[in-house]
């Protein structure tokens, strides 16, 4: 899976989760919501493991993440080499060990891309209904304030790119496990997770630009 995709996920799968018509599943996703923080800054830690078909062992990164909903993602790799990455409503960027930085993607020359950031920003402040669009929603409560949700693509297009995609969390998400079409695993488990300053510091802010 590209890192683009593996960060669109992202965008969409660590935000808080939206009311919906009261149908059965949808109550259940409205109670799921009440146990999701909605947050404007989440900072936390990643660890994250790749099997690939055709390999043995399986490829693992971990690293710091955080997340604003009115910037973007800041993804910072730790191990088992240090890399950034920066994700904004306009452009992916990609920032060196010495501060340099290269246009991943932006989406002045990309109007795809334009469409994939509306949706994920959408889906940042709450509106979820994008998503239910393109992937069928199965949600679980569990004990102790815990829940799980699988994610299962409507159209042709996700679904030649994934089987499911399935979160458990508490008041956050706390892993994400994604299973590709090719037979491909990635699992993704979040820690140290941190709500407070609530606010991006100015140094945090300057990595946005």
């Amino acid at each position: 899976m590209s890192r683009l995709r593996i960060f669109v996920l992202l965008l969409l799968l660590l935000v808080a989760l939206p009311a919906f018509a009261a149908t059965p599943t949808q109550d259940v996703l409205t109670q799921l919501q009440a146990r999701v923080a909605q947050l404007p800054v989440l900072r936390g830690e990643f660890e994250q493991e790749k099997q690939v078909q055709g390999f043995k062992n399986p490829l693992r990164s971990s690293g710091n993440f955080l997340i604003a909903r009115d910037r973007g993602l800041l993804w910072q790799t730790r191990k088992p080499f240090p890399s950034e990455l920066v994700f904004t409503r306009d452009r992916i960027l990609q920032r060196g060990t010495d501060g340099t930085i290269r246009v991943e993607a932006d989406a002045r020359q990309q109007p795809g891309l334009r469409q994939v950031n509306a949706l994920m920003f959408a889906l940042m402040h709450g509106d979820l209904r994008a998503l239910e669009g393109q992937f069928q929603l199965q949600p679980q409560l569990l004990a102790g304030n815990r829940w799980q949700l699988q994610l299962t693509p409507k159209g042709a297009a996700l679904a030649r790119l994934f089987v499911r995609i399935t979160l458990e969390g508490d008041r956050h998400v706390r892993s994400v496990l994604i299973e590709e079409r090719g037979g491909d695993r990635s699992q993704l488990r979040f820690s140290a997770m941190s709500e407070t300053p609530a606010t991006l510091t100015a140094d945090e802010a300057r990595r946005f630009d």
